[in-house]
């Protein structure tokens, strides 16, 4: 497998995870989001994936983009250790997880979305870090009142093993942190974080371990 990735991208963080996790060679094509207006919007890489983002999966013949989807895709093909529990309520409650950081709090803060508060709308740098702190604080309050009252919460997200929302919830707190955003209100998320960071698959997939990270 080959993973197009940014040390720096969420997105491709919690792929990283996944394959540390189960275990899957792969070899890394690390693509700049910064350097030169972006690599990923380089004809080359559009040429792969026409949104321009990172990640994008190569499993031989198969191109897979969006995170999600790939995480589905190596959950299908290398099902253990599992990302996902078994039966149907189980399976919705992780999903729904997963996609509240994803789907709602992840889009509203990255990259992209940052330059455009900058570079075509003009806000300031204290009102671009409002922005972020804002949905931050949205998405992450009602993730905390979830697993801090949810029974199915266990050491981890769901239960006591690492699955797909702590692949998530690791990457997004590492940008809070980057972004100091402060986490003294989210004691569950925190405490699930460091479970997570200390397990080699984590800290293996971590930016600042990547062949790619700058200082």
């Amino acid at each position: 497998m080959k993973l197009y990735t940014y040390w720096r991208s969420t997105a491709a963080y919690r792929v990283r995870i996944a394959l540390h996790l189960k275990g899957i060679p792969y070899e890394q094509a690390p693509v700049h989001l910064v350097k030169d207006g972006g690599e990923q919007h380089q004809d080359s890489y559009r040429g792969l994936n026409p949104q321009g983002l990172v990640p994008t999966l190569m499993d031989g013949g198969v191109v897979i983009t969006q995170s999600l989807a790939i995480l589905e895709y190596l959950e299908e093909r290398h099902p253990e250790p599992a990302l996902l529990p078994s039966g149907a309520a189980d399976k919705a409650r992780v999903r729904g997880l997963a996609q509240l950081i994803a789907c709602e709090v992840h889009p509203l803060n990255n990259l992209r979305v940052l330059q455009y508060l900058s570079n075509e709308l003009r806000v300031s740098d204290r009102q671009k870090t409002a922005w972020y702190h804002h949905w931050l604080a949205e998405g992450l309050g009602a993730l905390e009142t979830r697993l801090a009252n949810e029974k199915d919460t266990g050491d981890f997200c769901h239960g006591d093993q690492p699955g797909l929302v702590d692949l998530c919830l690791v990457p997004q707190l590492y940008n809070a942190r980057r972004f100091e955003f402060p986490l003294e209100d989210y004691p569950t998320l925190v405490a699930i974080d460091a479970r997570c960071r200390a397990l080699n698959a984590f800290r293996a997939a971590a930016p600042e371990a990547q062949p790619d990270a700058v200082n």
